[in-house]
């Protein structure tokens, strides 16, 4: 179905509701925004296929405008909040974005993008308006409320998230004319998998610039259910509003699982959360023994997928699979996992290799890119994303690293996230990043970066203290030679680490600048 439909047969019914404000567009409301705005995109001249970029923080305007290019034929990209003017810049010039919409809380980093990129035609702002910036209000407004004559299928082209380069535009296939009540594969394949209907209350935790709740918060809504849109991620506050609003499905990240079990005990005891039915996890490796902390606690509804950008393909496993194959991310969903070396041998189970995707769910290129797209298909038409990890016997894939961020030490492969996966669950542990540093006798060494929970009163002796513990469970090639420690790292709120920030302050030397 799509959102179109329910505005017919449930007009009432909320589509979603921001969390903080209250507000509430209901499914006739955002047919009528979502028309008005595919009329003013026709009304610029944009036709199916041009390009739209989003830059916005979470707020309604968000989702009727996906909805609005949806409707329009149009390729939309949304862009990260926490880049800075050149990498935005970057993303706009290279998605050939010919309207830039973004908003008066963005006012910092949006003032220079129109000067910057030449292709851009119409720039507005959302909220209040800087600039030569036209107001998005008042533009949508007076727009016709009826679909537009040419309705087709637009798609979202997101950016990988550029954590070990620059970022690249995943533009899906799409058909020319096809249907707007045409759902993605990869998203159709999670609707069906995770069970959502007309009678689903998701709760959407982070940005919509993420692959993840922006497919979500669409499938949501392709399936007459509701969206609860927190306008960022606050951990009590998200136990309230499954509460309040009997959310049933949910979508999280390993840090905010984290942040949830830090709580204290008899907060995170006071809420009802009996609605609470599917909670789903994916997009940054989830320590053990907190997805074990975290099943204790809201019991076995826990489900895990791993995927991309891409979306070539996905595993999945629930929680009672899990508890079974504990670290594992799942069995294949649609696709088949094979795993292969540097020479593109195929490897027996439990040998750690580069991940790739067969009989791939969604076809997929790099925008402009057709080398890096080749570079991501095997002979044989099979795809990966540079991730490295294992089968198990079952068939149960295991993640291991990114291959870029592979640590060879003395000649010994060491995979960070093993480090990391550890390191957090100190009790003076906030978030961690575990990379490689130039070693002149081993060519790398392995250093780890803290943000503690409470800045130390002797970092040296709380490093040296984290080193101990750390050799109770880690073999000493794998023990961090030293540990700096810093106010905030760039985690963002999808939950990926950006280490190449913090990997290009060590280049020189081995000491942070903080």
């Amino acid at each position: 179905m799509h959102p179109s439909y329910f505005a017919k047969v449930a007009p009432n019914r909320p589509a979603f509701i921001m969390a903080q404000s209250g507000e509430k567009i209901t499914y006739a409301l955002l047919e009528k925004r979502s028309n008005q705005i595919a009329h003013l995109f026709r009304s610029l001249g944009l036709e199916a296929d041009d390009h739209i970029a989003i830059h916005m923080e979470n707020n309604r305007h968000f989702m009727e405008i996906i909805w609005g290019a949806q409707r329009a034929g149009l390729i939309y990209t949304a862009i990260s909040t926490h880049l800075r003017e050149k990498e935005i810049s970057y993303i706009v010039k290279n998605c050939e974005a010919k309207v830039l919409i973004s908003s008066s809380a963005m006012d910092g980093k949006a003032r220079g993008l129109r000067n910057n990129c030449e292709q851009l035609q119409h720039c507005f702002s959302a909220n209040g308006v800087y600039e030569d910036y036209l107001s998005w209000e008042e533009s949508t407004n007076i727009q016709p409320e009826d679909p537009i004559a040419d309705e087709e299928r637009g798609v979202q082209m997101l950016y990988s998230s550029g954590t070990t380069g620059r970022p690249k535009g995943v533009l899906p296939q799409r058909k020319p004319g096809e249907s707007i009540q045409v759902m993605t594969p990869s998203a159709n394949t999670l609707r069906l998998k995770f069970g959502f209907d007309e009678n689903s209350v998701y709760l959407s935790t982070a940005p919509l610039y993420h692959a993840a709740p922006l497919t979500y918060n669409t499938l949501t809504m392709h399936s007459g259910g509701t969206s609860i849109i927190m306008e960022r991620f606050d951990a009590q506050k998200s136990l309230e509003l499954i509460e309040r609003y009997h959310v049933t499905h949910s979508q999280w990240v390993p840090i905010m699982f984290i942040r949830m079990l830090r709580l204290d005990e008899a907060i995170r005891n006071s809420f009802n959360l009996n609605s609470h039915r599917v909670a789903i996890h994916a997009a940054a490796p989830c320590p053990v023994e907190t997805k074990q902390r975290m099943i204790a606690w809201w019991g076995p509804i826990i489900n895990e997928y791993y995927g991309s950008t891409e979306g070539m393909g996905f595993t999945a496993l629930n929680s009672e699979q899990w508890l079974k194959h504990p670290g594992s991310v799942g069995l294949p969903l649609g696709c088949t996992i094979k795993i292969l070396d540097d020479l593109g041998n195929e490897l027996a189970a439990r040998e750690i290799g580069t991940v790739y995707f067969a009989d791939r769910i969604g076809d997929f290129r790099y925008y402009g890119e057709p080398e890096k797209t080749a570079e991501c298909i095997s002979p044989e038409g099979w795809g990966t994303v540079g991730d490295a990890g294992y089968l198990d016997e079952d068939g149960y894939l295991y993640l291991s690293d990114r291959k870029d961020f592979m640590i060879i030490s003395g000649g010994v492969n060491i995979y960070p996230q093993e480090v990391e996966n550890l390191l957090i669950t100190h009790k003076y542990v906030a978030d961690v990043a575990v990379f490689g540093i130039p070693n002149d006798e081993y060519g790398e060494e392995v250093k780890a970066v803290v943000q503690p929970i409470e800045w130390p009163s002797d970092e040296k002796a709380t490093g040296e203290e984290l080193i101990i513990w750390l050799r109770e469970f880690l073999s000493p090639i794998k023990i961090p030679r030293s540990i700096d420690f810093v106010k905030e790292l760039p985690r963002m709120d999808n939950g990926k680490l950006y280490k190449r920030y913090i990997q290009q302050q060590y280049k020189a030397s081995s000491t942070i600048v903080d």
